[in-house]
């Protein structure tokens, strides 16, 4: 396909999304499936568009003076793709697949606006009501944390130390360029491309197939080793999901010990078998909802609560997620959060701890939440999350926001990773 195919596919595909409210990642298999002479390079360059449109849809819509897919469309390769109205219009010419080429009017709405001219939602890239949210938590730097979230992300893995090491498994991807992470002590990263460039498929690779990495942002390989779980501890991770962080708990456990991983649904669970058995894990035993733990109570060193949550830290990766966010599903996950942390706590043993975790940058998900549950629970103190960050990432690093480094929020541009936030609670009595 030509650029004009691949511009009007794209337009289609946004427009799909907006009319059928249909996740972005079933609107472009839905066209691929429609469109089986399209190529893989074609389906990333696509799909490269309609991401890149949507991180950036208010913004571009403000500067194109129009919430219309074409433009958003024209905008988005405008502003990021490095074209001029010139040389797209150029591209489009004789391809009976474009569409019909940027006009006189639409360059001239293009060039008539400036971004600081615009409210700050928008500069922003934010629906109007998070705005106050977002402000709270970042204060004069809320716009320019939201607008890092706009970038396109890299592609982080996370070695398995029980197989590999980062050269061992660097020389295995050599042709994918991926260096060290800046602050994660066992990760690499594949730096994000741009334009049509598609991240290469590292899953089948016969190193991931081996069990050498797995593919976890660089954000969530931090609060996993901020958890600090030692060999042979007892530790619960309470909303395991699909099991990226007890991966990574049991490879910090070296194996000993045991991991415990339970999730209230237990088809999100269904992918931790192959995972646990492709890394080599021994130490994981896995609980259904229906699993009988009540011999865990009382007795965990680390009990890990990676909350369900509005999944705002995920906005680059994720950027239709923020358009749907809704008032009504914030209040829910506020209410899931309560009940999964009053559901965990029972399994600390006295002397041990528990750790919270959500993928959320709002402080009603994350601060507020620690402190609601310090007052009902006067047994659990608040502990400073600084002396382990100091211990395993050293200060000379990026750094993630905090008043006092008892709490940690993770940002893209803080610590160039997914947004995460962090607290860890000893269980005095």
């Amino acid at each position: 396909m030509r650029l004009g195919g691949r511009i009007q596919a794209a337009i289609d595909v946004l427009s799909d999304i907006e009319k059928r409210k249909r996740p972005v990642s079933e609107a472009l298999k839905s066209w691929g499936l429609d469109h089986r002479f399209a190529g893989s390079g074609d389906r990333a360059a696509i799909g490269n568009i309609v991401y890149d449109a949507l991180r950036k849809r208010f913004s571009t819509q403000y500067l194109m003076c129009s919430d219309s897919t074409r433009r958003l469309v024209f905008g988005t390769l405008l502003r990021d793709w490095g074209y001029t109205a010139d040389s797209l219009n150029n591209e489009l010419e004789g391809d009976k697949f474009a569409p019909d080429p940027i006009t006189e009017e639409e360059v001239k709405a293009f060039n008539s606006r400036k971004l600081e001219d615009a409210p700050e939602h928008v500069q922003a890239d934010v629906p109007e009501w998070l705005a106050p949210f977002l402000k709270a938590n970042f204060d004069a730097h809320w716009v320019e944390e939201a607008q890092a979230f706009t970038k396109r992300p890299p592609v982080d893995l996370r070695v398995n130390t029980l197989k590999a090491n980062q050269a061992k498994v660097a020389k295995a991807l050599s042709k994918t360029s991926a260096e060290p992470t800046k602050i994660a002590r066992n990760g690499l990263r594949i730096a994000a491309g741009t334009g049509p460039s598609r991240q290469p498929n590292v899953q089948a690779d016969g190193a991931f197939q081996k069990g050498w990495f797995e593919v976890q942002d660089e954000g969530s390989q931090i609060v996993s080793d901020l958890v600090f779980a030692r060999p042979g501890e007892q530790v619960l991770d309470f909303c395991a999901g699909a099991g990226g962080k007890t991966l990574a708990l049991a490879a910090s456990m070296d194996n000993k010990g045991q991991i415990h991983a339970y999730d209230a649904n237990k088809h999100r669970l269904k992918p931790i078998y192959e995972r646990t058995k492709r890394a080599g894990i021994r130490n994981a035993q896995i609980h259904s909802p229906d699993s009988d733990m009540s011999d865990l109570v009382g007795a965990m060193d680390r009990v890990v609560v990676d909350a369900p949550c509005t999944g705002t830290g995920t906005w680059r990766r994720h950027p239709h997620a923020k358009w749907k966010l809704t008032k009504e599903q914030l209040e829910q996950r506020l209410t899931e959060q309560e009940e999964a942390l009053s559901e965990a706590a029972p399994f600390v043993k006295v002397g041990g701890f528990l750790v919270y975790i959500t993928c959320s940058i709002l402080p009603e998900e994350n601060e507020n939440q620690v402190q609601a549950f310090i007052t009902d629970n006067p047994e659990f103190e608040l502990l400073s999350v600084g002396e382990v960050w100091q211990d395993l990432f050293g200060f000379d690093k990026l750094q993630p926001w905090s008043s006092d480094m008892k709490t940690v929020t993770l940002t893209p541009a803080s610590t160039n990773t997914d947004g995460f936030y962090f607290a860890v609670m000893a269980k005095n009595a």
